[in-house]
């Protein structure tokens, strides 16, 4: 696609938020709103997407990285002067610039495209995206002429009894031919209450010199909606969340109740993967086929292998098997390899250590900082003990050991394979393989000691 650029606004503070954090960089379903926008015009492989910058530009550029270049509006001086900073990176370019705000995740590639290639097969200097609204009160109202045209965009402040019946309104997306646009901008004005350059006016100059101005309108209306507080955020998050959801019960899986399922627009679900409610997928997750998760399950930056539970768990930036059984109430803490066939049971955590196939360990115990062999058993209570107060060590068991209950693995240390730890030993040195290692204090019983010390 070629001669095709994209402006996105995106230096406002967002008062209305009542934030520290700058309008755009809130999230909608994990994701910063401005990174929704750059995802979407991204995968329309335009020839330049120019990001304006101005309230935490650094925070706004550590997000979006290399992906877009940047121009930045030191004065934030309205929309039109926004989009003029672009113009060293654009003027004088031929094609068809699109300039969107940073504050409209809602907006699809697909309603791009189509905007754009309405605005081209149109001929027109300039395209309006417009949405047919239900109430269209404070919205600024499109006013067509008999052809079908743009005649003018009247704000609902300034329109008469006749024109607020109007329920077209401007969503504020526009297109535009390119070198028009920045010799337009060069002629608005700022006589106005806010004193700021607008990029609505640019329409009228385009019409006054007898330029074509199209609308495009959208049957997609909540693709408009744009973020000003956190009202409109949590609308947004709603709609956003609904969309993944759908799109994935149409791919074959199964949401037990959608509206308490959370699906990151990163994550991968395989089919006939059953997901029940409470459960939160975060980040680029990747899910396979006839998995079963939750109910309240949290998955963040993970890959979970086909045919795997995870109940009632969490399971953050680390890889499990196919087959896997997880839960209830387990952690898997990151850097974590679940191979296949492992069951992890209810209070275990599970940290920077890999368990081979078909191990278990099935209630109560801590794994950290441990390579696990296959057919390992970890009975309940045991715990490898890998921090001094300074250093972490690594604990080494091999295949088909057997961790007895209430065992502690004091690292360094290896197990054997096939050694069996009796129950209630603390183990500080190693284990030879098939060795049965006892290591607890001897039992004493003093008889009638309880009736002596009463007397």
């Amino acid at each position: 696609m070629s001669n095709r650029f994209a402006v996105i606004l995106a230096a406002g503070q967002g008062t209305r938020m009542k934030s520290k954090l700058y309008k755009v960089l809130h999230s909608v379903c994990g994701k910063p709103m401005v990174q929704h926008v750059v995802d979407q015009v991204s995968a329309l492989g335009f020839d330049e997407i120019v990001t304006i910058i101005g309230h935490g530009a650094d925070a706004v550029k550590s997000q979006l990285g290399e992906r877009v270049s940047y121009a930045l509006q030191e004065e934030q001086l309205g929309t039109g002067h926004a989009v003029l900073q672009a113009e060293s990176a654009l003027g004088g370019r031929r094609g068809v610039t699109i300039v969107l705000c940073g504050d409209t995740p809602l907006l699809t590639a697909e309603t791009i495209d189509h905007v754009m290639s309405y605005h081209e097969e149109e001929q027109a200097k300039a395209t309006v995206l417009t949405a047919e609204l239900a109430d269209p009160t404070g919205y600024g109202r499109i006013v067509r002429n008999d052809k079908g045209l743009v005649e003018r965009i009247v704000e609902h402040k300034d329109a008469t009894s006749e024109e607020k019946q109007i329920t077209e309104v401007n969503t504020g997306t526009y297109c535009f031919d390119n070198e028009a646009l920045f010799q337009a901008l060069k002629e608005v004005g700022n006589n106005n209450a806010q004193g700021e350059y607008y990029l609505p006016d640019v329409i009228q100059i385009l019409q006054t010199k007898g330029e074509k101005v199209a609308a495009y309108k959208t049957a997609h209306v909540e693709e408009t909606l744009g973020v000003n507080d956190r009202v409109a955020l949590a609308q947004a998050e709603q709609v956003m969340k609904r969309r993944i959801n759908e799109a994935w019960m149409r791919k074959g899986v199964t949401f037990i109740d959608p509206e308490q399922t959370y699906v990151s627009p990163d994550a991968t679900i395989g089919q006939d993967t059953v997901i029940y409610p409470g459960t939160m997928v975060l980040g680029q997750t990747t899910i396979g086929e006839g998995c079963v998760l939750g109910p309240h399950t949290e998955l963040k930056d993970s890959k979970i292998g086909n045919k795997t539970a995870v109940k009632q768990s969490v399971v953050h930036n680390s890889e499990v098997g196919e087959r896997v059984s997880i839960g209830p109430f387990s952690h898997i803490r990151p850097a974590s390899m679940i191979h296949d066939d492992v069951r992890i049971g209810n209070f275990v955590e599970v940290k920077k250590s890999t368990i081979g196939k078909e191990s278990k360990a099935s209630h109560l115990s801590y794994i950290g900082d441990a390579e696990v062999g296959e057919r390992v058993n970890f009975s309940c209570g045991s715990i490898t003990v890998n921090y001094d107060g300074k250093y972490k060590f690594l604990t080494k068991i091999e295949d088909d050991a057997f961790i007895g209950c209430n065992s502690n693995l004091i690292a360094p240390v290896t197990i054997g394979k096939g050694a069996l730890i009796a129950a209630g030993s603390t183990i500080t040195e190693d284990v030879p393989s098939d060795a049965l290692s006892i290591a607890r204090a001897r039992q004493t019983n003093k008889e009638h000691y309880v009736t002596k010390k009463n007397n």
